[in-house]
């Protein structure tokens, strides 16, 4: 046949799995969750941030949508911008969109079948992408299966949140392979918008690996892109970011005063790392299933628990990857897959993937995972000698097991121990460590009897490889999360009951805070408390800046000593809730940790205890204080001196210096005022303050109101975190707002009764919408145009692809003819009197072959 008709049979549509990569990875999912499922009475817990931050979170955002109370969280840690904090969780995600019509009550039960439909999504999407490259659907499919079932997706089961940016990220690369080889406009532009919308903490990482893509494919030969379309590109890029800006732009301005996007890597810290064992970690990973985080069994002097370390394809681990290397010396798919190795081992090339954090993070591997499944697929359709990269990978896990299984050290008493891997005597982590070595070896075993049996027959490979694929998912899934699961809390008496099902009955939740001893971070989150106990990364600058002040430490969470006891009455905590089956309360003496507590009742598997000192919100001071006298204190201090007297800046002493007493001046000439900070101290500060307490207060959607009555001019005091949306009125007036005890919010009233009011605005939400209005008319003109001026334009062609498709038809025509020969030689001999042709399905060399309908001969 000549080459034009076997081009145009080469190029007839061939049938797609779309269908079948969705449901497989739906169904390998639902294998995974299941059986938690059940043990869960439909509930899926696992342990760490999953329970303590993905449930509640999906829950209190669910019931902000619905309720239309989008500007201000109360029951976020002190008091939270609710689109800022929650847009790098939640916001942005299609997924969580699909959780709105159903009851509140029902989300906790959603949670795993959302992360069963992000699994088969992440599955279509690869497949879609890697699609462009391969011949066969067969190969994409495999590619889509390896793709959403990577170690990085089973890790970060953990992290819920992470697998829109898996699921994402194939159509923002399909989107620009459209544009530049296509030339479909505008897909680019709203894919940018969707990730950008979706997380921006990963589009940024996105945006990093996208540019070397292109411009690696773009030097590679491998596309050709004139000027014109690199501003074409450039403009899209623009175009779609400020599409997204109604929700960027107020997530930027939220994180803008993070203390962890404070710091960058310099010096040697930006050039190595300081834990070798780092980089055996990331060698590791891609070579064994992954660790459970928080919980490492390789390499724990690494010390990078919560990275996101994952990267082994199941069944082919690196194979794929040793064998595209050897034989694609020129690629640019080898030369991406390079370049990421080389950033993966740098810090400071690293961490450009996440905005420069100091703090190690690999939560950009699934992006050459992505590759690495390309290459994968590809290589399952070519001549391809499997020996070589195979022996390697084999290798290095056989290697890697026995040394860190095996090798000698020496305990604390100097006694001689066999393993290196963390708590080698515990025989939970042996049997953590056995089992991730052991499906890595045996997941290696299995790809080789398969490349043995299906030797030249690519259709009984494909048949053997995807559902060993799945099966091997299925397995180390569960391993992953089962052994999870035996690190967090009890699932019915303490998720069920204590938490999702949780009540305790303690009044009007508008009127105090709670605090929690001993238990499960987000405790008030979940019983739709305020609470002071917090797990949450993105909380309002001045939160950071008050605990730093007073000496208690604020990461990702708010966990307050029990020795800040002042704390407590000045941010109107009224109730401690201890979980019956934490740590007690109760000292060894059966005394209260804290002064002024006595217990109040038993509810819902907490002792519940009532705190003496409580003072409600909005109250007034009868004395200010310098920040050069409140220095003179340790931090630790300064809590209990806040219940003396209120923290003004030098110019807001000039302003409402008058209004109250210096409380050094003070001191000679009241007999009263004491400088001691004694438990006692605390108590009668407490109780002077508590006097002057709000009449009333309440919160509503948009802030919260309370009216007070005071004899003379003053300042009325809020614990509540200071932000720049915030604006006030004092019956009906507006008036300014000041940040004052170094971070919360206070009003000047009059003499009199006062009806105090503070609306909240989210900063940024109306200029970003006007940008996003802005952007979607311009790219609507914009496509209209590009319309009417390119209608009659051809697309651009890959200028490798009349050469790929003649060395597809070659490798092919030799395939029929090995064949055929391989055919002959079993076949008996066909009597002279038979002229019945035999027909053979050509296939290639290297055990693998392709769907043979699409070059079969319709002469023959």
């Amino acid at each position: 046949m000549d080459f034009s008709k076997r081009k145009k049979r080469m190029l007839t549509p061939q049938k797609e799995r779309y269908a079948a990569t969705f449901f497989t990875a739906f169904l390998v999912a639902s294998l995974l969750f299941l059986p938690y499922l059940f043990e869960g009475n439909g509930y899926f817990t696992v342990y760490g941030d999953f329970n303590a931050q993905q449930i509640p979170f999906y829950q209190k955002c669910h019931e902000a949508i619905r309720s239309g109370n989008v500007f201000w969280s109360k029951t976020t840690d002190l008091g939270a911008n609710f689109i800022g904090s929650y847009s790098f969780y939640l916001l942005g995600s299609p997924f969580f969109w699909l959780t709105v019509p159903f009851p509140n009550s029902v989300v906790p039960y959603l949670m795993a079948p959302l992360l069963i439909l992000k699994f088969a999504c992440a599955a279509l999407t690869a497949y879609c992408y890697i699609r462009r490259f391969t011949r066969t659907p067969q190969a994409a499919y495999l590619g889509g299966l390896l793709y959403a079932f990577s170690g990085f997706s089973i890790y970060n089961i953990f992290f819920n949140h992470f697998h829109e940016a898996i699921v994402l990220f194939p159509l923002l690369l399909l989107s620009l392979e459209l544009l530049v080889t296509e030339n479909r406009r505008a897909v680019f532009a709203l894919m940018v918008a969707l990730c950008a919308v979706c997380n921006y903490y990963f589009f940024f990482g996105m945006v990093v690996f996208t540019v070397i893509y292109f411009f690696v494919r773009m030097l590679s030969g491998a596309i050709r892109v004139r000027i014109s379309r690199l501003f074409v590109i450039a403009f899209e890029a623009f175009a779609g970011l400020a599409l997204s800006a109604f929700l960027l732009w107020p997530s930027v301005l939220a994180i803008a005063g993070n203390n962890r996007l404070s710091d960058i890597l310099l010096g040697w810290n930006a050039i190595m790392y300081g834990k070798e064992q780092i980089y055996a970690n990331i060698i590791q990973c891609f070579f064994f299933p992954p660790d459970i985080p928080a919980r490492p069994v390789f390499f724990p002097g690494a010390e990078v628990r919560w990275s996101s370390l994952g990267g082994w394809l199941p069944l082919f681990s690196m194979t794929g990857v040793f064998v595209w290397f050897a034989n694609k010396r020129k690629h640019w798919l080898k030369r991406v897959m390079g370049i990421s190795i080389l950033m993966a081992m740098v810090p400071v090339l690293n961490s450009l993937y996440s905005a420069l954090n100091v703090s190690y993070y690999a939560r950009w591997f699934y992006m050459p995972i992505l590759m690495m499944c390309l290459a994968t697929a590809i290589l399952t359709e070519e001549d391809t000698d499997w020996t070589g990269g195979f022996g390697w990978v084999f290798g290095i896990t056989l290697a890697v097991s026995l040394v860190i299984g095996l090798f000698p050290w020496k305990d604390t008493k100097e006694k001689i121990r066999l393993g290196l891997f963390v708590n080698s005597q515990s025989k939970d982590y042996i049997l953590r460590y056995v089992a991730a070595c052991g499906i890595a070896i045996c997941s290696l075993l299995a790809l080789w009897a398969i490349i043995k049996v299906s030797k030249k027959n690519r259709k009984r490979f494909f048949r053997m490889a995807i559902p060993a694929v799945c099966i091997v998912s299925v397995l180390y899934g569960n391993v992953f999360v089962f052994t999870g699961k035996q690190h967090g809390f009890d699932t019915k008496e303490v998720m069920i009951d204590q938490l999702i099902e949780g009540e305790v009955d303690l009044g009007d939740p508008d009127q105090f805070r709670v605090d929690v001893y001993d238990g499960v971070d987000n405790t008030s989150m979940y019983l739709g408390l305020q609470g002071i106990n917090a797990f949450h990364s993105i909380v309002p600058p001045s939160i950071f800046d008050f605990y730093e002040y007073i000496g208690v430490e604020r990461s990702v969470g708010s966990r307050p000593e029990v020795s800040q006891a002042a704390l407590r009455p000045l941010l109107s905590v009224k109730y401690l809730l201890n979980r019956k089956e934490g740590e007690s309360f109760l000292d060894d003496e059966g005394n209260p940790r804290m002064p002024g507590y006595k217990y109040l009742k038993t509810e819902s598997g907490y002792y519940i205890y009532e705190n003496e000192n409580y003072i409600p919100f909005g109250f007034s001071y009868r004395y200010y204080m310098t920040e050069d006298f409140c220095e003179q204190y340790s931090e630790e201090s300064r809590a209990a001196l806040m219940l003396k007297a209120i923290l003004l800046t030098d110019e807001q002493i000039r302003q409402y210096g008058g209004l109250l007493q210096n409380i050094e001046t003070a001191s000679y000439r009241d007999d009263d005022l004491s400088f001691l900070l004694t438990d006692e101290e605390i108590e009668k500060d407490s109780a002077a303050l508590r006097e002057t307490a709000a009449e009333t207060f309440s919160y509503d959607n948009r802030g919260f109101s309370a009216t007070v009555t005071r004899e003379s001019p003053t300042l009325v005091f809020f614990s509540v975190p200071y932000e720049e949306g915030w604006t006030a009125t004092v019956n009906g007036k507006t008036v300014p707002v000041e940040k004052v005890n170094r971070g919360f919010m206070a009003v000047r009233v009059e003499a009199g009764k006062s009806a105090i009011r503070f609306d909240y605005m989210t900063p940024g939400l109306v200029d970003g919408l006007l940008v996003t209005g802005g952007a979607a008319m311009v790219l609507v003109l914009y496509l209209i145009v590009c319309l009417v001026l390119e209608k009659n334009k051809k697309p651009t062609e890959y200028p490798e692809g009349e050469e790929l498709l003649k060395k597809w038809l070659r490798e092919e025509e030799a395939d029929e003819q090995a064949q055929k020969e391989e055919e002959s030689e079993k076949r008996p001999p066909v009597p002279d009197r038979d002229d019945t042709p035999t027909v053979t399905e050509p296939g290639f060399d290297g055990g693998f072959r392709v769907d043979t309908d699409l070059f079969e001969d319709e002469e023959s």
